[in-house]
């Protein structure tokens, strides 16, 4: 168990610094500010989503 989300906040974290180089790519380039909005508020929720992960994972790789 301790594996699966290990590798789920894995892929998290990965989905997390896509959206938010993407996000600071549109910035750069004086793109769309509400693509940049919608962008930025799609990070935090997947960084909602790593922290449950990496929670979940410490918890379930903890010595019995």
């Amino acid at each position: 168990m301790a594996t699966v989300f290990q590798i789920a906040a894995i892929v998290a974290m990965f989905a997390v610094g896509i959206v938010l180089l993407r996000g600071l790519w549109n910035m750069m380039r004086a793109g769309d500010s509400n693509k940049s909005q919608k962008l930025m508020q799609m990070r935090v929720f997947l960084q909602f989503i790593a922290v449950i992960l990496i929670v979940g994972a410490l918890y379930f790789a903890r010595p019995a």
